[in-house]
């Protein structure tokens, strides 16, 4: 989440750039979780479009949340007979030690994520890449838009936009029925004290590194 609940904008950037993707050209689906994945990655089955999956995530802290968010995605994806990719670990430097603005250390955040999901697609000899980043009502679809362009460039694909956010409350509850963990932050260890739970937050984090074995 990039801010506390308020959405920057309810307008759509741009048309559906997916619907005209041919349904024959497979493409490349970043996730950022896997409640975030359960609705786009249904609407694309129902579409017929064929897909690969990649957790790339580096900004989930601490590391065992990195590892339950990762969980729950390789979970949803097997339920429902996805190729999958889970090729990050947690790294908290950059996002602990960052001296800039917030809308900066989001942008950095999210060209570190697509760019290397534009690689990705690149070295799988696909041509184009989306994100579910697009379905949260919290993130800046303009700067995901940016970034993802910029990032598409640089490996010479294409990043597909498409307004997702009428999805993210049917993915919700796709999410509570698939019986995958719901994160409440977006996942930098700042961002936990943009949530409303952050107080429980950091105790359940502490608990379950407590919890882990030595």
């Amino acid at each position: 989440m990039t801010g506390k609940g308020k959405p920057f904008t309810d307008e759509t950037l741009l048309p559906d750039e997916l619907a005209d993707w041919p349904l024959e050209q497979p493409f490349l689906l970043h996730a950022c979780c896997g409640p975030c994945m359960a609705a786009p990655a249904r609407q694309f089955l129902e579409e017929g479009r064929s897909f690969v999956s990649l957790f790339y995530n580096p900004n989930i802290h601490p590391a065992v949340e990195h590892e339950r968010r990762k969980e729950y995605f390789l979970k949803l994806a097997t339920q429902l007979g996805l190729t999958a990719l889970a090729e990050s670990s947690s790294d908290e430097e950059p996002w602990v030690n960052w001296a800039g603005s917030r809308e900066d250390r989001c942008r950095m955040c999210y060209s570190r994520r697509l760019d290397k999901s534009a690689a990705r697609t690149a070295e799988l000899g696909l041509r184009a890449f989306t994100t579910t980043l697009l379905i949260s009502p919290w993130q800046d679809q303009e700067l995901l838009l940016a970034c993802g362009r910029q990032a598409g460039a640089r490996h010479r694909v294409r990043f597909l936009y498409r307004d997702m956010r009428p999805l993210y409350r049917p993915g919700q509850q796709l999410a509570r029925e698939a019986g995958l963990y719901r994160q409440r932050y977006c996942g930098c260890l700042p961002s936990i004290d943009d949530s409303r739970f952050s107080e429980q937050i950091k105790e359940e984090l502490k608990a379950l590194q407590a919890a882990e074995p030595r």
